[in-house]
């Protein structure tokens, strides 16, 4: 899992990458939480997710948006980290050309910043939103949603309750052409302190249905 410099609009940006096993290896970028609220790619859930990816070979990178750890630049309202997480992926799909499949994943703020990734990168395969701040940012930019993919939440989450972001799924599923996967973890809070085998459990699954329907 080597250390890696990217060049973004606002300098350096760090990141963690772990190649693909094969030259045609699907490829993953795993985006972390608010960087307000501590966020940083060595968050627990964020590494969880990176891990799961690496695991079945992906090539993988998780990265610090700008302002964060050693990535230059100032927190700039998603604006300037929504660049940083396209300067990312276009250095994921550079370095790996004949990658099978695209896929973004996120977690809390980098939920929100995956899914407006996803609608300018119509290329994505699928996409994984944990904790997704339903009601702090305005979703309503997903339309369409152009690919399929898991939202997962916790009932116990007060920061954004489990019913704002079954009103974003029940809006996207109403779209034809894509399927939306939602659960709810019961008992699980926000940041999911004591859920992390829930977190790895729902998206091993689904990542594992969406892999025997498409292999890589």
């Amino acid at each position: 899992m080597p250390d890696v410099i990217l060049t973004g609009a606002s300098g350096r940006i760090e990141g963690r990458y772990s190649p693909g096993k094969t030259e045609t290896a699907p490829i993953a970028l795993i985006l972390h939480p608010h960087p307000k609220a501590g966020g940083h790619m060595n968050h627990p859930v964020a590494v969880q997710l990176y891990h799961l990816f690496m695991k079945r070979g992906f090539a993988t990178l998780r990265f610090n948006f700008r302002g964060v750890g050693r990535s230059q630049g100032e927190f700039d309202a998603g604006i300037g980290e929504l660049a940083d997480a396209a300067t990312a992926l276009d250095w994921l799909q550079t370095s790996n050309p004949a990658a099978s499949q695209t896929w973004v994943a996120g977690f809390d703020f980098g939920a929100y910043i995956g899914m407006q990734l996803l609608m300018r990168r119509p290329e994505t395969d699928g996409f994984i939103s944990v904790s997704p701040p339903t009601n702090m940012y305005d979703f309503s930019f997903l339309a369409p949603c152009p690919a399929s993919g898991l939202f997962l939440t916790g009932s116990a989450d007060t920061i954004t309750p489990p019913v704002e972001v079954e009103r974003v799924v029940t809006k996207l599923r109403t779209q034809k052409g894509i399927t939306i996967d939602y659960e709810v973890i019961d008992k699980a809070t926000h940041f999911w302190a004591e859920h992390l085998p829930s977190v790895e459990k729902s998206v091993s699954e689904y990542l594992d249905k969406r892999l025997a329907a498409d292999p890589i």
